[in-house]
């Protein structure tokens, strides 16, 4: 070792790191044996917080082989010579690039879901972050920046957050990508899109987004990892990704914690 270069010192500054983390290590196990994490769905304590083990089981999460383009699960691996896009996809590709969602959208993950956007239970945003990391991990690793779905000020002030950027704010942070919070606006306050056809889902949010003139300068040219709560039809998605890709967004890819299972089928 070269101590006029400073190799001592490195590996002084090496080992005071090592020790500085297994002294947090140490530190995070005794405060879970006196204060044990507590799952997010039940008072239970669990061994790192997240959800019992009930309802761990009951989540569908969605596993490779999975749709390029919607996410949606197939049935069987084809191999390397398989499509990598559904029959749907391949007839009608989406506007957006790419689409993962963590787990099928059914009564188990609903329940969660509905708990944290409209029962104010934000402590499910950083579980999410890290579901939607998992399941869209190459579409992370490719991306430049993440975007959030935004709320129309009305809907916030009701809300009082937007659930789609208490996913995306974290999920940022953890990949190391810039977080364009105020990228995407809702220009116009558009009806709820439950109850709605795909065609009137698409019609309802049609020019309901826009980029702001700061958001502009900051998509140009990049690879942007959209994120919402729910693919249904992929309305909102599209509207979005228009919107990101007329300010000059290189593609957009999109993330979402949960995809229904007919998302193609519901009526036109």
């Amino acid at each position: 070792m070269d101590l006029q270069d400073g190799g001592l010192g490195r590996a002084w500054e090496g080992a005071a790191r090592h020790l500085r983390r297994a002294g947090l290590d140490f530190a995070r196990g005794l405060a879970d044996l006196v204060l044990p994490p507590l799952a997010h769905d039940s008072p239970e304590a669990t061994a790192a917080a997240g959800l019992t083990p009930d309802a761990w089981s009951r989540i569908r999460f969605l596993e490779a082989p999975v749709c390029d383009g919607c996410g949606a699960a197939f049935e069987f691996d084809g191999g390397p010579f398989a499509e990598t896009r559904c029959a749907a996809c391949i007839a009608q590709p989406y506007v957006f690039a790419r689409a993962r969602a963590a787990c099928v959208y059914d009564e188990a993950s609903r329940s969660l879901i509905l708990r944290f956007k409209h029962g104010d239970q934000q402590q499910f945003a950083a579980l999410f972050a890290r579901w939607i990391s998992r399941a869209g991990a190459e579409l992370v690793a490719e991306a430049d920046a993440v975007v959030p779905v935004p709320l129309h000020p009305l809907r916030l002030l009701t809300r009082r957050f937007n659930q789609a950027a208490e996913i995306a704010r974290p999920l940022a942070r953890r990949a190391g990508l810039d977080y364009l919070p105020d990228a995407l606006i809702r220009a116009s306050h558009t009806a709820s899109q439950g109850g709605k056809s795909r065609r009137g889902r698409r019609l309802n949010v049609k020019k309901a987004f826009a980029v702001t003139e700061a958001g502009r300068r900051r998509l140009k040219g990049r690879r942007i990892l959209l994120i919402d709560d729910v693919l249904t039809t992929g309305a909102t998605g599209e509207a979005c990704t228009r919107a990101l890709l007329d300010a000059g967004a290189r593609a957009v890819d999109l993330a979402v914690i949960a995809r229904v299972r007919n998302a193609r089928e519901l009526t036109m």
